[in-house]
């Protein structure tokens, strides 16, 4: 067996000294369709989902769990949670589908699948006109798009990574990644026209539900662009060749077990501290009126809208750069940004200003990039073609829940009982020092060939101090 020993980061490995067919054959207008096609349909989604949750920050305690008690907000702060615990179906489902009737068919569906729930979360009669029932078809919604989002990253994932060149796959990934702030930036934006537009009584009444419905018109877009695209060349050659695995999760917990949880965890350090502003927090805490910073909702969304950026662009920057350092050195680097950024967080917002709000959520917003940017490159060079869809989309999903599902939850309890922040910046301290030992704990296989033909040398252990001369497959 040739030498596994990492290579340096973004060339081929030495033993074939070239990509896989598949690589060499794919055409600069294709990716640039394909990198168009991941940044507009992640968007999409995320703008779905991440709408939600900024209602959730600022009206949706109110106008769906008012009748369920004094613990409104926490409450649907935890239906931010709950989508979270199906994202897992979604992955196994997508991972099982993706694995054998490929990437494309399975983007396409869960776009759809998110959209419908947005748009009829809209529609959504409040708790004032229909009781009980409103806050039930409100989880039932909200699972529906956790179903969707557990299946849709790890499609668009690997239709960026398995059609980039093997120097390029950090930056073709980060097309995905920037997705996440792209529909957070859109979904803050449209928020915060819409108490502009609708203030007041009439943003509870009405103005709350324009965003949703929006959802309807952007994946008509989302779907146009992915119909267009081509299936990812990996996929492509593994049906020619007719290696699809049948059962690809069986496998994939048989032999990789390890690897999904580790690779989790590096998703959660950083899923933990981005869902204090995406899954809506930060929002609530500094406008509550009953709160010690009292912020005006609008001021706070654009705030947020504006970190977004810094947020873009920083995930941009981590997936040019870790083509160059490696994925595992650019990730070590994010970790350390990011916990500065937790531990200045709060000392910042507690200013109570809206200048301290958008340096404390803009210097966040740098390590959450770096943290974020070289994930889809690697993910995808951790696991083996066979059951790369599965791999992605399940340490993906895991990574989710164990650190974004029931953040704003935590953070919520934890300022309630404490009546302090200290406790949350321990919190998300915690999570970074987490998905910090995790990434020490990988391989750097930057540049390792993704295509069916060198499966021998995909299922070499990628965790440091294993044998490197044992494949984890049989």
């Amino acid at each position: 067996m040739q030498s596994t020993d990492p290579r340096p980061p973004g060339t081929p490995s030495s033993g074939h000294g070239s990509a896989s067919p598949a690589e060499r054959t794919t055409t600069a207008a294709e990716r640039r369709r394909v990198t168009m096609a991941t940044v507009i349909g992640t968007t999409v989604e995320w703008y779905d989902y991440f709408i939600y949750a900024s209602a959730v920050g600022i009206v949706f305690g109110e106008l769906f769990f008012s009748g369920l008690g004094e613990n409104s907000v926490i409450l649907g702060f935890a239906t931010v949670g709950v989508s979270f615990l199906f994202r897992p179906l979604g992955a196994f489902l997508a991972g099982h589908y993706g694995d054998r009737i490929g990437r494309k068919a399975i983007l396409m569906i869960t776009l759809i699948l998110m959209g419908a729930g947005t748009a009829l979360i809209g529609l959504l009669p409040t708790y004032d006109s229909i009781g009980i029932a409103a806050p039930i078809i409100l989880v039932v919604l909200r699972c529906i798009q956790g179903i969707s989002a557990g299946g849709e990253w790890g499609g668009a994932a690997l239709l960026s990574v398995e059609h980039a060149p093997v120097t390029k796959r950090g930056i073709m990934g980060s097309a995905p990644q920037i997705g996440v702030p792209l529909g957070l930036l859109a979904a803050s934006g449209v928020m915060a026209l819409m108490t502009q537009i609708a203030p007041g009584e009439a943003f509870l009444a009405w103005g709350w539900r324009v965003p949703f419905l929006l959802s309807v018109v952007l994946i008509a877009v989302g779907y146009y662009v992915r119909r267009n695209v081509e299936e990812s060349p990996v996929f492509a050659e593994i049906a020619e060749r007719k290696q699809e695995t049948k059962t690809p999760i069986v496998v994939l917990f048989q032999k990789y077990g390890l690897v999904v949880l580790v690779a989790a965890l590096v998703f959660a350090g950083n899923n933990a501290v981005g869902y204090m502003t995406t899954g809506g927090f930060i929002q609530r805490y500094t406008t509550d009126p009953e709160g010690p910073i009292g912020l005006e909702a609008g001021p706070v969304l654009w705030i947020v809208t504006a970190s977004a950026v810094f947020w873009l662009f920083s995930t941009l920057a981590a997936g040019a750069i870790c083509d160059r350092l490696g994925r595992r050195t650019t990730y070590i680097l994010g970790w350390v940004l990011l916990g500065i950024g937790v531990l200045a967080l709060f000392p910042l917002v507690n200013q109570a200003s809206l200048g301290g709000l958008f340096v404390a959520l803009a210097f966040l917003s740098i390590g959450l990039g770096f943290t974020y940017g070289p994930q889809a490159a690697l993910y995808t060079e951790l696991f083996p073609a066979s059951v790369r869809f599965s791999g992605v989309s399940i340490s993906y999903a895991l990574g989710s829940i164990v650190g974004g599902a029931f953040a704003p939850t935590i953070a919520a309890a934890l300022v309630s009982a404490t009546g302090s922040t200290e406790s949350v910046t321990l919190y998300l301290l915690g999570m970074v020092i987490i998905g910090l030992v995790a990434t020490l704990v990988l391989r750097d296989r930057s540049g390792i060939p993704l295509g069916p033909e060198h499966e021998a040398e995909q299922r070499v252990n990628p965790l440091r101090g294993s044998s490197t001369a044992v494949p984890v497959l049989d």
